[in-house]
């Protein structure tokens, strides 16, 4: 464990207590140099240490902290047993780390949190604007059916995603198909899910979830596209002070998640999701343009099959979208 995770671990287990940097370094076995340059780091990163002469640094009782024991603690028995949590201060990707792994025969279950990605992706290639402040997770998962089932996991996690985010929120989350969580018109969560396959069997899955828990703006490109959790509170209460908060929502996401796998696990297919993914679906019962590479066309959305697929109603007959092929833009407004 690198000092500068020690010393949070250190400043979680006393949380409101001030401790010297001289005791800090006694308890670590390192120089007070060593602390400083920790403590300097962490707060770059975004974790609200206090400092006070001649007392020392404290973590306060409310700060959000990612912590994987605290992360565990809060799973269900069953669940805490089924996956292994690592939580680090940042990567270039979770789902490029646990890829990797994967290749190396990583165990199921394996879960890597990051507090921000310098080089995050989502589907088709695209940059995901990955800062401090977010919160960024992928699992590995090692399913025993055909490529075919792997893509509807994005559905799942989806599910997962948004029922989670309903319970910090307290407000309606909608998912924009296939992969996008919305929240007041613009994105506060998206999804990635890749795989490696054999003879038409998946060899490893790997399922990531970015959410925008903390920031405060975005950029002029994406101010009218974004928000975060914490935004979107504040919208709804200007003078209150409820925050997001990341272990609780991770908590959230991998409890609610586990039990829908297990279940898609036995089904293979989205029969136990289908009607809530259904009722969180934005662009259902809306005119959407579908931007095949055949040609476009318009229609209008009714909802996901079983399979994932989202079925378009035309003037001439109902039609499957595979999330593979296409792209569904609303026709009118970016949804």
């Amino acid at each position: 464990m690198s000092v500068k995770a020690q010393v949070l671990s250190a400043l979680d287990a006393a949380r409101g207590r001030y401790i010297s940097g001289q005791e800090l370094a006694d308890q670590l076995g390192v120089s007070r140099a060593a602390i400083w340059k920790a403590v300097t780091a962490l707060r770059a990163d975004g974790t609200p240490i206090e400092a006070i002469t001649n007392r020392g640094y404290a973590l306060p009782h409310g700060a959000d902290l990612l912590n994987a024991d605290a992360i565990t603690a809060l799973l269900a028995p069953a669940v805490a047993q089924a996956v292994q949590i690592t939580v680090v201060d940042r990567l270039p990707g979770t789902n490029a780390a646990l890829r990797t792994q994967a290749t190396n025969g990583a165990p199921e279950g394996l879960v890597l949190i990051a507090q921000a990605q310098s080089a995050g992706r989502g589907r088709r290639g695209h940059s995901f604007f990955s800062p401090p402040g977010g919160l960024y997770l992928s699992i590995l998962l090692r399913p025993a059916f055909s490529t075919r089932q792997s893509p509807q996991i994005t559905a799942l996690a989806a599910v997962a995603a948004a029922r989670a985010a309903e319970q910090l929120c307290g407000t309606p989350i909608q998912i924009k198909w296939v992969n996008d969580l919305w929240k007041n018109g613009k994105k506060v969560c998206g999804i990635l899910t890749e795989m490696s396959a054999s003879e038409g069997k998946a060899e490893y899955v790997v399922v990531g979830i970015g959410v925008n828990v903390h920031q405060t703006s975005f950029s002029e490109e994406l101010a009218d596209k974004a928000i975060s959790v914490d935004m979107a509170l504040k919208e709804q209460d200007p003078f209150g002070a409820k925050r997001g908060d990341c272990k609780e929502l991770t908590y959230r996401i991998w409890q609610e998640f586990a039990l829908l796998y297990e279940a898609f696990c036995m089904t293979e297919d989205l029969s136990i999701v289908m009607e809530e993914y259904n009722r969180f679906l934005i662009n259902r019962n809306a005119k959407v343009r579908v931007l095949d590479p055949n040609g476009e066309w318009e229609g209008i959305a009714r909802g996901i099959d079983e399979s994932g697929k989202l079925l378009v109603e035309t003037k001439e007959d109902l039609r499957q979208v595979d999330s593979g092929e296409v792209s569904v833009r609303g026709v009118y407004g970016y949804v």
